[in-house]
This record gives structure tokens, C-alpha cells and sequence, in this order.
């Protein structure tokens, strides 16, 4: 969506303003500011389009500093018209997601609170927690984010020993199911013992766990149990009742107690200090604090603000459940600026009556102060790490004698066995935290560095070449450049990283250093001595915390890199021969031995193998003497 350009604000056109605003329907649609330069300011929704634009030039209309200080810039008014207003709260939340507006509200994608994942694209979902969530694929559900990762973790561990579930991502043997499966853990899905029919039922059950649908999954398990009885299927019952009573055990544990209800409600609470704010959710089923969900987002500093977050939270988290997981309650703290129409959008999505409620008295205003304080309780805890992260972002400007204080920071590190799959990695951090968004990896492509030859000098010299190269993928603009670069290494690795940057006329772009292992010593370029600091420095715990994340980063990407290359068969040499003409192959001899001992005309009578193919696989396992000196001597 591209606004138009205006050299004017509106605001100082009243003629031109109200010809626009006559131009824009009474229906319900999504609107777009947009300033002088036609870039989008503000996204926003309407029942009628008309009437809510209008009302930010209203000078009776009270605005917080933030929309009063946009509407200033406001040049152009675009509008698209929906047909309904759950079409326009849709609509809004993917076009905020897509341009990320200034002016809007928009939540943290914090990393700290974990989710849980169903991988229902697959033909045998996975279950996992992940602090990512990849929206690519629209099958896949999410559950979270959790506030305790470690409840999450305990009630993930006693869900997979209670139903039998896919344990693995890839199959560990090729022709026989692992141990999981002879201890009851895993219903053999990689040698397909279960329909993909049935394990998903199973896996249902399952989702509802983390829909908060425990009380109705009993219900279900006790039919299922007194259907087996009754059916002289005594083992699968027994099977049923244990599963039903580990299923209290998870109740019994895993959940907050609070007085009894059968009403499915949720509680939504933010605690803010002007610069970020904690949202916290609770989520109560049956009377019982079956999930603690939580969520950052930017400070507030009036009720109409926090009206304006807790809104924002509602709208993305409800988009993203299914239907069944709407409870018939919200409580709230404060009113919502659009929470007629986002009432109506869950009613309609629920099939039943959502009620939103701001308690005074009694049981549900302790509830709310129950969330508001565990909401005060993260924001603390979050004010705490940010201060620590600031106090060693200022001793590292100390220590390098930096003017400011370095917003991003990139550290980098070479890992391999031997010069055996070179690669090297990124990691960034951002305000002192890690920003996983940014990471990289490198494939180290000098043909001198192989299995007996390494060479981290040059391995480093390429990385900072390909990243800071002036065009190709690696470098989009020079916006996501570092305010620093940390080297892992000493004086020889940083040197040879100066070299490149000085080629290439950098230099004096970046604060370059290098933190050597042994001593945890900081190096700057052309100094044959290390800075005075002491290790447990904080601005030098940093750098270590950045050099040991680069280094975990590389040696993964290391470990994955080798584990592929043992995995590949021989057959991949051969050039012409596919995936799936192997699978032919193998089918047909059943071994490599037998591939090898076979004759060209034996060769050409498997399907897809013609006489040029046949031949070179042939070749391959019969080389004539010259091509054996050849292939001895590239070894060598």
C-alpha cells in the first residue's frame, strides 16, 4: 500500500481536509496515514471509516502526546473498504505486520517467553517448544507465549509419557522403529505402524492440553475407557484409565487453584514505565490457572494508552487461536478504544456471547490485581536486566574509549576440524541482548583451506569481505551496520580482519577488536599491547558473552555441516544421478556392493537408468588406471 505524497499537512488545509474526509465512505474498512514523504504513519480500523478519521482533527477530541504529535504529520488519507468489521480487524493486523507503522502500537517479539508448537502441515506433527514463531506455514498452531518455561517444560515431559507421540524429527534406523517405540513412547511413526488418521487424533487430545480443555478431555477419555470396557477391550481401557489419571496428576501440579468456577474467562493486565510495558494474561478454565501468557510492548503513559496496548495484545493473540479457545469473559483493567468492535469480531469467531468486564469488588478485582501484580513483578525484573545491560554497555564505551554507546555490536568466529567444513558465524546484539533475527552463517568457500590445511586468518579476511561487500545479498544498506565488531581470536586474527576493512576503505566505519581465549584480553588494531581491564569487568563480560554465542553459533553450524556430509551417499558423487534414481538403484540391488559388482547391461534394467547413466556409474566404480592417479592425487 503506497501513500500519496502531500508537501502540506492536511491540518493546515481545512478546505482540502474535509473534501477528503466527504471522500471517505460510512462502512467499515482499514485507513492509512501517510506523511509528506508518502510513507505510512498510522494503520487503523473502523466500523465507519468516516466518523473514526474524522475524529483525530476534532479539537475536542482529547489525543495522547503520540496521535497528537502524528496527526501533525498527517499529508494524505487512503482508506480500503471490507465487508465487514471482522474483515477490517483482519485485515489491519496483517498490513501493521507487513509496514510497521510508527505510530502504531506495536508488540515486542520478545524472545525470553517460549511457545509451544503442533506442526500440523507435517503428515506426522511434531510437538516442541520453540521461542520462534514461524508464521509460514498456516497449518501449524502456536501455543503462548508461556511466562514459566519451566512448568512448560514440566507439562510437555509428562504429556509425552502419557500419549505416545512422534519423538523424533528424522527416523534414527531406516528399516526398524527405535526403542520409543518398544517402551510404548512413540507409536512408530517413522516406519508408518500408525495411519497419519490416527496418530493426529491423538494429537488432539493433545492440543487440548494447551487450549485449556483438560476438564473436556476427561470427559472424553472416560467415554472412550467405559466404551472399551464395554466392548471387552480391557487392555485398551487400561491403557485409557492410566493416561486419565497421569492427566489429574497434570492438573494436580501444573495448575494455580483459585476459587471454584465453571466459567471460561481470561485476565489482562500491563504495568509500564514510560519507556516499555509487561503485559501479562491469564488464562482461567474451570476455576483453574491453566496458562500465564506474556508480552512487551512500547510505555504508556495515560489510561487511553493503555487501553490502546491492552487492545493490541487481544486482537493478535485472539487471531491466533482457534475458535474453541475464546473464553466467555475477558476482565480488564481499563476500557479498550475499539472494544465494541473487537467484542463483536470474538463473539462472531466463538459462535457465543464474549462478555469483557472491568471489575470493582470481590473475587474478579483480586483476580485482576493478582495479574496486575505479576505484570509490576516482570516489568522489574525486565527494568533490572536492562539497567545491567546498559552499566556494560557504558564500561565497554569506557573501555574503548567509544563517544556513544554501541547499539549493535557483531561478533564473529571461524570453526572447523583440521580446515574439514570451514564455516563461520554472526551473531549480532542489540542494546547488549542477542538479536537471533540477525544471525548468519558462511560456508568458507577459499579453496585453499580443506581437510589438513587451515587457516582462520583467511577465513575471517573472506567473512568480513562477503559481509561488508558493496552489493549482493550480504549487505542490503549500510543501516544494519555494526557499531562495533568483535573478533575471536588475538592480534593475528584481528590484523587480518584491518587489512580487509582497510582494502576496502571501512576502517574507520567500525570500532574493531579481538578477544583472545586465554586471558579474555581485548586487542585494537595496531596496538601490540592488550587494554587494561580486569575479566570480570562488565563491558568485558559482554564481549565474552558475544564470543561465546558466536562460538556456539559456528560450532552448531559446524556439527550440522559434518553430520550432512556423512549422511550423503556415494551415489551423490556421480554426476546425473538424482534422489530418486538412487532410490531406483537401491530398490533394485538392495546394496551398494551390489551397484559396484553390477555390469553396464544389469545396470540399464532398472527404470530411468539409460545406457549413457549406466555407463558412468560404471565408470565410477570401475575407474581406469589414469583416473585413479587423478582422484589419488586431488585427495592428496
Amino acid at each position: 500500500m503506497v501513500v500519496t505524497a502531500n508537501p502540506i499537512p492536511l491540518i493546515q488545509q481545512p478546505d482540502l481536509l474535509e473534501q477528503r474526509l466527504q471522500q471517505i465512505p460510512q462502512e467499515p474498512g482499514v485507513y492509512f496515514m501517510g506523511d509528506r514523504q508518502g510513507e505510512i504513519l498510522y494503520i487503523g480500523k473502523a466500523k465507519k471509516l468516516r466518523t473514526r478519521v474524522r475524529s483525530y482533527f476534532r479539537d475536542s477530541q482529547p489525543h495522547t502526546a503520540r496521535i497528537a504529535l502524528m496527526v501533525q504529520q498527517i499529508a494524505d488519507i487512503e482508506f480500503i473498504v471490507t465487508d465487514t468489521e471482522a474483515e477490517a480487524l483482519a485485515l489491519e493486523a496483517n498490513l501493521i505486520k507487513q509496514h510497521q507503522p510508527h505510530f502504531n502500537v506495536l508488540l515486542k517479539d520478545d524472545k525470553k517467553y517460549p511457545y509451544v508448537c503442533i506442526t500440523w502441515s507435517e503428515t506426522y506433527p511434531r510437538i516442541f517448544i520453540t521461542r520462534k514463531r514461524r508464521l509460514n506455514q498456516a497449518k501449524d498452531r502456536y501455543y503462548g507465549p508461556y511466562v514459566d518455561s519451566f512448568s512448560l517444560r514440566q507439562t510437555l515431559r509428562l504429556i509425552q509419557r502419557i500419549f505416545p507421540l512422534r519423538q523424533r524429527r528424522q527416523p534414527l534406523f531406516k528399516h526398524r522403529p527405535c526403542l520409543n517405540y518398544d517402551i510404548g513412547r512413540c507409536p512408530g511413526v517413522c516406519q508408518e505402524l500408525i495411519t497419519p488418521e490416527e496418530y493426529r487424533q491423538t494429537l488432539q487430545k493433545v492440543a487440548m492440553v494447551f487450549q485449556g480443555r483438560t476438564q473436556e478431555l476427561h470427559q472424553l477419555l472416560t467415554e472412550q475407557m467405559e466404551k472399551a470396557a464395554t466392548d471387552l477391550k480391557f487392555e485398551q481401557a487400561a491403557t485409557i484409565r492410566d493416561q486419565i489419571n497421569s492427566l489429574s496428576k497434570l492438573n494436580a501440579d501444573q495448575k494455580v487453584s483459585l476459587p471454584q468456577d465453571t466459567i471460561s474467562r481470561d485476565a489482562i493486565a500491563v504495568a509500564s514505565d514510560g519507556q516499555i510495558s509487561a503485559i501479562q494474561l491469564f488464562q482461567i478454565r474451570a476455576g483453574r490457572l491453566v496458562g500465564r501468557l506474556g508480552f512487551f510492548a512500547d510505555g504508556v503513559e495515560s489510561e487511553q494508552e493503555k487501553g490502546e496496548v491492552l487492545q493490541r495484545v487481544l486482537e493478535q493473540h485472539y487471531q491466533q487461536v482457534d475458535a474453541v479457545e475464546i473464553p466467555s469473559e475477558i476482565i480488564l483493567p481499563c476500557a479498550l478504544p475499539e472494544g465494541e468492535l473487537l467484542n463483536d469480531w470474538l463473539t462472531s469467531q466463538r459462535g457465543r456471547k464474549v462478555t469483557f468486564n472491568l471489575p470493582q469488588r470481590q473475587t474478579k478485582a483480586e483476580l485482576l490485581e493478582m495479574v496486575e501484580r505479576n505484570a509490576q513483578y516482570e516489568l522489574e525484573r525486565l527494568q533490572k536486566q536492562t539497567a545491567k545491560n546498559v552499566t556494560a554497555l557504558e564500561d565497554l564505551a569506557e573501555i574503548l574509549d567509544l563517544e556513544t554507546l554501541p547499539k549493535r555490536i557483531e561478533g564473529y568466529d571461524i570453526s572447523h576440524i583440521q580446515g574439514s567444513n570451514a564455516v563461520a558465524s554472526q551473531v549480532v546484539f542489540i542494546d547488549g541482548v542477542p538479536a537471533q533475527q540477525y544471525y548468519r552463517h558462511y560456508k568458507i568457500k577459499n579453496p585453499s583451506i580443506k581437510v589438513g590445511h587451515s587457516d582462520d586468518f583467511a577465513s575471517l579476511a573472506e567473512v568480513i569481505s562477503r559481509r561488508f561487500r558493496p552489493s549482493g545479498k550480504s549487505q542490503h544498506s549500510n543501516q544494519d551496520w555494526p557499531d562495533l565488531i568483535m573478533i575471536d581470536g588475538g592480534k593475528g586474527q584481528l590484523s587480518a580482519v584491518v587489512k580487509v576493512l582497510t582494502e576496502m576503505d571501512l576502517l574507520d566505519k567500525f570500532t574493531v577488536v579481538s578477544l583472545a581465549k586465554q586471558r579474555e584480553e581485548i586487542f585494537l588494531p595496531g596496538e601490540s599491547q592488550p587494554l587494561l581491564t580486569h575479566a570480570e569487568q562488565p563491558g568485558v563480560q559482554l564481549l565474552r558473552r558475544l564470543r561465546d554465542e558466536a562460538h556456539r553459533f559456528a560450532v552448531s553450524f559446524h556439527r550440522q555441516q559434518r553430520l550432512s556430509k556423512s549422511r550423503r551417499s556415494r551415489l551423490d558423487e556421480i554426476s546425473g544421478l538424482g534422489f530418486s534414481r538412487q532410490k531406483q538403484l537401491l530398490a533394485h540391488f538392495r546394496s551398494l556392493d551390489y551397484i559396484r559388482e553390477a555390469s553396464v547391461k544389469q545396470l540399464q534394467e532398472v527404470p530411468g537408468i539409460g545406457p549413457q547413466l549406466a555407463q558412468a556409474i560404471y565408470d565410477y566404480f570401475h575407474p581406469t588406471s589414469e583416473q585413479t592417479v587423478i582422484s589419488t592425487a586431488e585427495s592428496l
